[in-house]
């Protein structure tokens, strides 16, 4: 029998310096955007109406960051982490071109680190990812780490190479965002707080939840194509130590970007990725809510400004009293999305 399924590559097959050239462009419409909207509740005014982008200096509304982002990681998932056990992290991400309805987006990642992990039986597996568009620009580009069982245990362990990657993207060296100040409509935005009304180290409850339904995770997670086996395939994970199958952190990550409009409806445009880690596992049923906390700002110039901000989710606790770590500093149980961002926002003045 002649074998023409491809199983995905295990922790074993990834060499420091490949480049994996993804499969499946995919064209971007307006459909998506719409049904975007329909799995996360996103309500930023710039990504919903393209009279309010237009006013903001673009040809129409553009297609939000993060769902360029999913699509874009999309594609790398039957190469990068088909046989994952986990996604564990993001950084030095940046938004380099806005995308449209009808841009074509395709992949292409290098590996930049591995290390096999105490058990022998997984290892960790750093690439940088790079989308481009049709025009073949650089719409965007990201450094994820994921932890990938290996297929035979008995190879031996390859030589560690743990990339060295900044903390945080330097307020130089942030893209420029899309959209233009001068005729932003603060009313329509739906919050009328600017650049200027937010403060170092201030706090933010998002105050609204969203419950993750099943059949929304799975519809969230087939448009992007993603086809990991841990968030679909429930015959293999009944047998995984969860014994169900994992919500995509990237639902996630939408999901806590949506509830984070309220208190943070300007800031709309992300620019940038500093980092982000899916500290505990999120199931279908479980109650999503989230806080923010301003990190740092940096005036852009031209009426913008740019928030570095600490986005944490929980499950199923308000975040009244900002949860995130424990006193040995350990994210707390209920937390399970800590992420690390830049955002353009414009200013009132």
């Amino acid at each position: 029998m002649t074998l023409k399924s491809d199983p995905g590559n295990f922790f074993e097959d990834f060499v420091v310096g490949d480049e994996l050239v993804h499969a499946t462009p995919r064209t971007v419409t307006e459909a998506d955007a719409a049904l975007y909207i329909g799995l996360t509740g996103s309500r930023y005014a710039l990504y919903s109406a393209d009279t309010f982008a237009q006013d903001c200096g673009l040809e129409g509304a553009p297609i939000d960051p993060l769902l360029a982002f999913h699509v874009v990681f999309g594609k790398t998932v039957p190469d990068i982490s088909l046989n994952a056990v986990a996604n564990l992290g993001y950084a030095d991400g940046r938004f380099l071109t806005a995308v449209y309805p009808g841009d074509t987006l395709r992949a292409v990642s290098e590996v930049i680190g591995v290390k096999e992990n105490s058990n022998g039986k997984t290892g960790v597996v750093w690439v940088r990812t790079t989308g481009y568009n049709q025009e073949n620009e650089e719409v965007l580009t990201y450094v994820r780490w994921v932890m990938v069982n290996k297929k035979d245990t008995s190879k031996p362990a390859p030589t560690v190479v743990v990339p060295e990657l900044p903390s945080v993207v330097k307020p130089t060296d942030l893209p420029r965002p899309a959209f233009m100040a001068p005729d932003y409509d603060f009313v329509a935005a739906g919050s009328p707080f600017g650049f200027e009304d937010y403060e170092i180290g201030e706090k933010v409850d998002h105050v609204d939840a969203f419950t993750v339904e099943e059949a929304e995770h799975q519809i969230a997670t087939r448009l992007y194509q993603n086809t990991a086996k841990v968030h679909f395939n429930q015959f293999e994970q009944a047998q995984s130590r969860f014994g169900r199958r994992l919500i995509y952190g990237g639902v996630a990550i939408s999901l806590a970007r949506s509830l984070a409009f309220n208190g943070l409806g300007n800031a709309a445009e992300i620019i940038a990725i500093n980092a982000g880690s899916h500290v505990n596992p999120l199931f279908a049923d479980d109650t999503v809510f989230a806080w923010s906390e301003v990190l740092d700002k940096a005036d852009l110039g031209d009426g913008l400004g740019a928030l570095r901000l600490r986005l944490v989710a929980t499950k199923n606790r308000p975040c009244a009293d900002f949860p995130y770590k424990d006193s040995e500093g350990k994210h707390v149980s209920d937390v399970i999305l800590d992420f690390d961002y830049w955002a353009a926002i414009p200013s009132r003045s």
